[in-house]
C-alpha cells in the first residue's frame, strides 16, 4: 500500500479497513492528522526526517533519567491515548483517538514499567506505565 510518508503503517494498522488507507483519506487517517503527512506536505520527505531529529534531540534534552530515545515511530492515537488519573479524581485523554504520532516506549531501568514518549508539532507527552498501559502517570507535558 502506498502511503505518502513512504512507511508501511497502514499495512500493519489493525484498523485499516475503517480508514481506508493513507492515499484514500490523503493522509487524514479516521478523520484526524498525521505528522508524517502533515510535515511532508509543507517541507517536503528531507523536512519531515529533520522534524524527526529536531525531536528526537528535543526530547532527549529533557534529561529525564533513564529516558534517551534514538528513533521516533508513527503511532496511532487510539493505541496511545492513555487514560490518566488526576489528584482530583478525574480522568482525562491528552490525546486525539483519530490522531496519528510519533512515539516510542523505552523500558524504565530498574523497574516493570516503561516510559511512553508521544509527540507532534505543538506538544510532548511523556509518561510512565505499567505492562499493556496499565497505571499510566504523566511524567511530562508541555508545549513545544
Amino acid at each position: 500500500m502506498q502511503t505518502f510518508c513512504g512507511t508501511n503503517c497502514c499495512s500493519e494498522c489493525n484498523r485499516r479497513s475503517e480508514c481506508g488507507g493513507c492515499e484514500k483519506v490523503k493522509g487524514h487517517p479516521f478523520g484526524g492528522n498525521c505528522i508524517a503527512v502533515e510535515c511532508i506536505e509543507q517541507d517536503g520527505e528531507n523536512g519531515f526526517l529533520m522534524f524527526k531529529e529536531r525531536l528526537i534531540s528535543e526530547i532527549n534534552a529533557l534529561c529525564i533519567k533513564g529516558l534517551v530515545i534514538d528513533d521516533l515511530n508513527l503511532l496511532n492515537g487510539f493505541f496511545v491515548n492513555l487514560e490518566y488519573s488526576l489528584e482530583n479524581g478525574q480522568t482525562v485523554k491528552l490525546l486525539n483517538d483519530d490522531n496519528v504520532y510519533l512515539g516510542n516506549q523505552i523500558e524504565v531501568e530498574g523497574k516493570e514499567r516503561c516510559y511512553g514518549v508521544v509527540a507532534d508539532k505543538k506538544h510532548i507527552l511523556v509518561c510512565e506505565y505499567g505492562c499493556n498501559g496499565s497505571d499510566p502517570e504523566i511524567i511530562l507535558y508541555k508545549k513545544r
